[in-house]
């Protein structure tokens, strides 16, 4: 079923991207943490989005302030990894982003019993290639329209750059890194240069500004271009090509997909360790969070009765 449900995919993914007006976004921003506004003097909403993610955020609106107290406790612990008794900035700043990332570990969940053939709790190479390429490892066509063979070399070469200790294994976060790469350090080399493979069509290992265009744009079908057409090749010419030299290499390449935006966690983390930090040492104890529960988790209940959602964490 997956060889199918792979060429429908593919079929799609040129048909969608051929229509002429369609503009198809490369770049990969990093999400806000929060849609509201971050004004502490009028509330901790965006702090308590910003550190629970915003689905759990709401389940604390409801809770008694030593119902909420003692779920930070919990994830506290959660969040000082070395478990040394104190949650430092750079603790912090995993923890936002992994809160904001709730969604991505929730579709590799959904993702992994599907390949966790033997249910050992990781996914080696060889059961995701099975899964993902079994009927056509088992029937090989040479001449098939769809290249499975250079799509399962590609995915090779993925999952061994999210494999960090390389032993042919996945466990959940190097699957999460295998299938969501964007979202990873250490995976951006193989963002740009699979996102340099599908644009460079002659193969010379840069992106000129046919290639940056054809990418997005197809004038087949159209006697004049839109707007934002034009626009793309002005944005390729006077910020793309930072050198100058018509075309993008790999540098070029990384601050166009994958730019340095403003790091909203990094910036969350800070404010929460300067709100919090009573003895100004750079770190939080257990105590100085729970001290400041308001500003990380909140609470408007008052009465122990009132709704309290429970979930197996807590």
């Amino acid at each position: 079923m997956i060889r199918p449900l792979l060429m429908c995919f593919a079929l799609c993914v040129v048909y969608a991207t051929s229509k002429p007006t369609e503009k198809k976004e490369r770049t990969h921003h990093e999400a806000p943490l929060s849609s509201r506004e971050h004004v502490d003097a009028e509330g901790f909403e965006y702090d308590h989005e910003a550190f629970l993610g915003k689905e759990q955020a709401k389940t604390f609106d409801d809770l008694t302030p030593e119902e909420s107290k003692r779920r930070l406790g919990i994830i506290v612990g959660k969040i000082d990894g070395d478990g040394d008794g104190f949650v430092t900035e750079a603790e912090l700043k995993a923890w936002i982003k992994k809160a904001q990332k709730k969604y991505i570990y929730d579709n590799v969940d959904r993702q992994w019993k599907d390949f966790d053939m033997d249910n050992d709790g990781m996914i080696s190479w060889e059961e995701y290639r099975n899964v993902t390429y079994g009927t056509y490892l088992d029937d090989p066509e040479p001449d098939d329209s769809y290249d499975y063979q250079r799509m399962m070399a590609r995915d090779e070469r993925r999952f061994k750059m999210a494999d960090k200790n390389e032993d042919q294994i996945a466990d959940k976060e190097e699957f999460t890194a295998f299938l969501h790469p964007e979202d990873y350090d250490h995976m951006k080399d193989i963002v740009v240069l699979e996102t340099m493979e599908d644009i460079d069509k002659n193969g010379d290992g840069f992106i000129d500004l046919d290639e940056y265009i054809g990418d997005m744009y197809n004038h087949e079908d159209e006697m004049e271009e839109p707007e934002w057409v034009a626009t793309e090749r002005e944005q390729f010419s006077e910020f793309r090509d930072k050198n100058k030299d018509g075309k993008m290499d790999r540098e070029e390449t990384m601050d166009w997909i994958l730019p340095s935006d403003y790091d909203h966690a990094e910036a969350e983390a800070k404010h929460l360790v300067y709100e919090s930090d009573s003895d100004k040492d750079g770190k939080l104890t257990k105590e100085e969070i729970l001290n400041k529960y308001d500003l990380f988790v909140g609470s408007q209940a008052t009465d122990f009765g009132e709704a309290l959602v429970r979930h197996d964490e807590f």
